[in-house]
């Protein structure tokens, strides 16, 4: 198989606004493309820190009139690297957010991470240095 690369993570949202609100106001991403499908009833939105052709991005799928999903137990985190995990959580915490683990050591380890969770109760995993 050839090299391939990540294009992108999809996460079921149950009020798109609100999601591409928290992504662009308090996560720091640019809303990228926006897209409906009128035939089958979703909206799909493309988020992210660069450009499609060369980054991962995050994409918001909006199923009409599904409000919220059951995460099961198999959703683990989005991991996104940050230069400075203090500022960047005082930051989402200024804007609002919800972080869920507070910033510094992970246990055993030198690396700091963070824990945030998205209006959808997603977990993202900040991480120092990245």
């Amino acid at each position: 198989m050839t090299q391939g690369r990540i294009l992108h993570t999809m996460l079921r949202v149950g009020d798109l606004d609100r999601s591409i609100a928290f992504y662009t106001d308090i996560m720091g991403m640019t809303l990228l493309r926006k897209r409906e499908n009128e035939a089958y009833q979703y909206t799909l939105a493309f988020l992210g820190y660069g450009d499609e052709s060369s980054e991962a991005v995050i994409e918001l799928t909006y199923n009409w009139g599904v409000n919220e999903y059951d995460h099961g137990n198999a959703y683990g985190h989005i991991a996104i690297g940050v230069a400075d995990i203090y500022q960047t959580c005082m930051a989402i915490r200024v804007a609002g957010g919800d972080i869920t683990r507070e910033p510094g050591p992970v246990k055993g380890g030198s690396t700091h991470i963070a824990f945030i969770r998205d209006p959808d109760g997603y977990a993202i995993e900040l991480i120092q240095g990245r």
